[in-house]
C-alpha cells in the first residue's frame, strides 16, 4: 500500500512532463512552420515538419522495438548468450511448438473464409428485407462486446458437469447432448476438437463485421445492372455468381485479409477459454506464455518475429489488391 502511494505522484509527474514535452515540441513545430511557410519550397519544409513527430513516434514505438525483438530472438532464454537460429529451429522441430503452428494454420485457414462466407450470405439474404435492420443488428451484436466477454459466454456454452444423478448441465451444448440421449463431454479438453470449438467463437464475432462491410458493398451495386439481370430471367444462383460476387470482389478481399490478420494475432479467445492448455495454444498466445510466464525471452522474441513475418504477406497482398482496384 505504501509502495503504491509513493509511486502515484511520481507517475503523475512523469505524465505531466510527457504532456509538457509534447506541447513544447508542437509549439516549436508551429513556430517554425509559421516562419518557413510561403512558396513551394517553404510549403515543402512545412510538410516535412508536420511529418517529423509521426516519424519519430513510429521510430521509437515501432521500428526500434521491432529491431530489438529480432536481435533478442538470437539469444538464449536469459538474453545473455548468443544462440544463432536455435530458437527458430526449436519452433519448427519441438513437438509442442509444432502443435502451436498446426493450430495457427487451422485458425488462419478456417476463420477468415467461414466468417466472410457467412457474412456474405447473410448480407444477401437480408438485403432489402422488411426486417433488415433488426436482422443485421442481431449478427453484428457480438462485435459490440470484447473478445474476452464473448469467450466467457462461449465457455459457459461448452461447460461440462459430471454425468451423475442430481447434476444438471449448465452448458447448452452438453445439455443438448444429454437431451439426445448421449453423455456430457469435456469439450474444451479434447484435442483437436477444442481448437475448432474456439474457432467457432472467432467466427461468431467476425461474421458481423464481414456482413456489415459486404452489405454496404452489395448496396453499391448499380440498380440498372441488377434490373437488367432480372429482366433477362437470371436466377438467384446466377445472380450471386456472375453479378454479386464479381461486383464486391475487392471488398471480399479486404474483409478476408482483415479477418486473417486479426486471426493471426488471436490471443484473447485462447487465453480466456483454455489458457493455451490442452493443445489449443496459437503463436500469439505462445509468445505471451514463453515471454512472461516461462521467462524465455529468446523463444518469445522468435515467436513474435514469426508472427510479424506471417502478417507481412497478408498486408502486402491487401495493399496490392487495393491499388489494383483503384487503378481500374
Amino acid at each position: 500500500m505504501f509502495h503504491t502511494a509513493s509511486t502515484t505522484p511520481e507517475k503523475l509527474l512523469q505524465m505531466l512532463a510527457a504532456l509538457l514535452l509534447f506541447a513544447a515540441v508542437l509549439g516549436v513545430i508551429l513556430f517554425l512552420a509559421g516562419r518557413l511557410g510561403g512558396g513551394k519550397r517553404g510549403d515543402k519544409w512545412v510538410g516535412f515538419l508536420y511529418l517529423l513527430p509521426v516519424v519519430l513516434m513510429l521510430a521509437i514505438g515501432l521500428v526500434y522495438p521491432g529491431i530489438r525483438t529480432i536481435y533478442e530472438s538470437f539469444f538464449d532464454a536469459a538474453g545473455n548468450t548468443f544462440v544463432g537460429i536455435d530458437n527458430y529451429k526449436h519452433i519448427f522441430t519441438d513437438q509442442d511448438q509444432l502443435v502451436v503452428l498446426r493450430n495457427t494454420v487451422f485458425w488462419v485457414v478456417l476463420t477468415p473464409f467461414l466468417a466472410t462466407g457467412i457474412g456474405l450470405i447473410y448480407a444477401i439474404l437480408v438485403d432489402r428485407s422488411r426486417f433488415e435492420s433488426f436482422a443485421k443488428a442481431l449478427i453484428f451484436l457480438p462485435m459490440s462486446i470484447s473478445f474476452v466477454a464473448a469467450s466467457v459466454i462461449w465457455k459457459f456454452m461448452y461447460e461440462y458437469r459430471p454425468d451423475q444423478a442430481n447434476v444438471q448441465q449448465i452448458g447448452l451444448i452438453n445439455q443438448i447432448i444429454v437431451w439426445l440421449g448421449g453423455k456430457p463431454v469435456q469439450l474444451l479438453i479434447e484435442s483437436p476438437l477444442n481448437t475448432f470449438l474456439l474457432i467457432i467463437v472467432m467466427i461468431w464475432i467476425q461474421a458481423g463485421f464481414a456482413m456489415t462491410v459486404l452489405s454496404a458493398a452489395i448496396k453499391a451495386i448499380p440498380d440498372d445492372i441488377v434490373e437488367a439481370a432480372r429482366l433477362d430471367g437470371v436466377n438467384a444462383w446466377t445472380m450471386f455468381k456472375n453479378i454479386t460476387v464479381p461486383s464486391v470482389r475487392p471488398t471480399i478481399v479486404v474483409v478476408l485479409t482483415t479477418i486473417g490478420i486479426g486471426t493471426l494475432k488471436v490471443f484473447d479467445v485462447v487465453r480466456t477459454m483454455t489458457g493455451g492448455n490442452f493443445q489449443t495454444s496459437v503463436v500469439a498466445n505462445e509468445f505471451y506464455s514463453q515471454t512472461f510466464r516461462a521467462d524465455n525471452q529468446g523463444l518469445g522474441a522468435a515467436l513474435a518475429v514469426l508472427l510479424f513475418v506471417l502478417v507481412i504477406p497478408v498486408v502486402a497482398y491487401n495493399i496490392r489488391h487495393v491499388r489494383q482496384s483503384e487503378a481500374r
